[in-house]
């Protein structure tokens, strides 16, 4: 940890470097990697990548509190589960041809995240988004954008209507009810 963290300092100190940044790191390696700086007076990391989205909430109990304890910001990735919460994978029908999960070198992950109970919370949680008058991929990237240790969210579009429909996610305001409502379908 020391050394990398001499490191990264070292290409700060040069200009090469603006911010500190880890990925996927766990709570302990990130309180870990800021006793380490304090101690030896070196940059500290200012972010972190996970995964994070409806479906996958793993940062939410010690990663995130650690984070918001010590100034860190989340810069998330798949955000809409790699697909799933766009809601074009439904249960009982077969996966579409043009999708990540149709080719084998892309389609593990996501096949992981296509259970049953999964696809069955993509349903309510699609309904919720119609009502409002939305997208699916809008009502999931507004809820992760709801949550304020979140400084970001790392979108996998592949089309640029997908950037266009994603960006509007932003104007999406959700109030205490609307996150209680959602919370209870991802319970």
């Amino acid at each position: 940890m020391e050394e990398t963290l001499r490191t990264i300092d070292d290409l700060v100190r040069q200009g090469k470097v603006l911010y500190v940044g880890v990925s996927e790191w766990t709570a302990q390696q990130i309180q870990e990697a800021l006793q380490t700086a304090d101690r030896y007076l070196l940059d500290r990391i200012v972010v972190n990548q996970p995964q994070y989205n409806m479906l996958n909430r793993y940062i939410e109990k010690e990663v995130i509190p650690v984070s918001r304890k010590n100034g860190i910001g989340q810069i998330v990735f798949s955000p809409l589960a790699q697909g799933v919460l766009t809601g074009k994978y439904k249960r009982g029908q077969s996966i579409p041809k043009d999708s990540r999960a149709a080719h084998p070198k892309t389609s593990g992950a996501i096949k992981n995240l296509m259970t049953e109970e999964n696809l069955l919370k993509v349903e309510k949680l699609k309904a919720v988004a119609q009502e409002l008058g939305i997208t699916l991929s809008q009502l999931a990237l507004a809820w992760i954008l709801k949550n304020p240790n979140v400084t970001s969210a790392i979108i996998g579009a592949t089309k640029p209507e997908q950037v266009e429909e994603n960006v509007k996610a932003v104007d999406v305001e959700l109030n205490d009810e609307l996150m209680e409502r959602i919370e209870s379908i991802l319970s």
